[in-house]
């Protein structure tokens, strides 16, 4: 990572910190509510992780649902950066957005991102090209839509990785994991990195 890049990262893991060490001072927000502040960010480890996955495509279209404030944005467009790719990345909340995109300003990464605000769904079902890579860490209840919604546009050879799969868990996951497994071309693995990634690949 580049020194604009570590800084920014350096950035969200001083917040990450200060959120895990901290009570929850206000509402929890919704996917209507302005109110949500926390990051729920996928960690370091997760995060090197996903960098090394995404790197290892040649000019890959990549795919995040969930942008969030954009930790985990920032390791995908480092990635998108260094094959020579895109990352793609969708949210429902522009609030939300637009924090990740000035800290991409702040990486020097921008140029390599394009950011969504919308129905994950739909925008999904507008996609023109083929997909390499996909980051699933949404709300729990659109993993399986979602999946339904990328599944037909995923390139050969594309790897899909669904975060929080052990933590918090719960059947919405549970449901995706066996959709996943399921689906025609797709081999898959649950690991026990962060808090539990499901590991797919397209053949």
């Amino acid at each position: 990572m580049d020194g604009r890049i570590q800084d920014v990262l350096d950035t969200y893991h001083r917040m990450i910190a200060t959120e895990r060490n901290s009570p929850r001072e206000q509402p929890p927000g919704g996917r209507d509510g302005g109110q949500d502040q926390r990051l729920r960010a996928v960690g370091p480890e997760t995060g090197q992780f996903l960098n090394i996955l995404a790197s290892s495509f040649k000019s890959p279209t990549i795919l995040e649902l969930g942008t969030s404030f954009g930790y985990s944005g920032i390791w995908l467009a480092a990635a998108a950066r260094a094959t020579g790719g895109r990352l793609i990345t969708m949210e429902m909340h522009d609030y939300k957005s637009a924090y990740a995109r000035d800290m991409a300003v702040k990486a020097g990464l921008a140029d390599h991102v394009e950011f969504k605000v919308g129905d994950a769904v739909q925008m999904i079902g507008e996609l023109s090209q083929g997909i390499d890579f996909v980051l699933v860490d949404l709300w729990k209840d659109l993993y399986v839509p979602c999946l339904e919604a990328f599944y037909p546009r995923l390139n050969p050879g594309a790897i899909i990785v669904a975060d929080n799969m052990l933590r918090p868990g719960g059947d919405d996951v549970r449901r995706y994991g066996e959709a996943v497994r399921a689906k025609p071309g797709i081999s898959s693995v649950l690991l026990p990195v962060g808090n539990g990634l499901e590991v797919s690949r397209f053949d």
